[in-house]
């Protein structure tokens, strides 16, 4: 017989080398899996959508093996996530853990929606700067000053 305040868990297995995101804020993680093109991945990725969390409320969460991000792509989550939490595992034990920040300038990932903007027509990069309060995030383009915001955002 089983103790009703007995707490339940869903197991998930742990990974020897990788990544984990954690606390993607619920119903983001199919967003954060595409911009990583972690649905192309041959690595082992497992997710959970729309868990329990005493902190969020419910929250997502990606575990990618072999997978370490590089800054553009920190950045990428940080931008849909940014409440999301990075944790680096090496041999089964969590090497490094940090919430991922909002960076004041983005460059080279996203894409201007402003169809006569200059970078949709010209080999130039992107560039924005990243406006941000606790209410919204939206980013300005540098040369067209056209602003996107967080839902209308296209990566490259």
């Amino acid at each position: 017989m089983e103790n009703k305040d007995q707490r339940k868990e869903l197991k998930v297995s742990a990974i020897e080398n990788g990544s984990v995101i954690d606390h993607i804020p619920a119903q983001s993680v199919f967003r954060v899996i595409k911009i990583l093109n972690l649905d192309h991945s041959n690595e082992q990725v497992l997710f959970g959508s729309n868990l329990d969390s005493r902190k969020y409320g419910k929250k997502d969460i990606i575990k990618v093996s072999n997978t370490f991000f590089e800054k553009d792509e920190i950045d990428k989550i940080a931008l849909v996530a940014p409440s999301a939490t990075l944790i680096v595992i090496r041999n089964y034990q969590v090497a490094e853990k940090r919430n991922v920040e909002i960076p004041d300038d983005i460059q080279k990932i996203v894409r201007c929606v402003n169809p006569n903007c200059i970078t949709n027509h010209e080999n130039i990069p992107t560039k924005f700067n990243v406006i941000k309060n606790e209410e919204y995030l939206k980013l300005r383009c540098h040369y067209c000053e056209k602003t996107t915001s967080k839902d209308n955002m296209r990566f490259l």
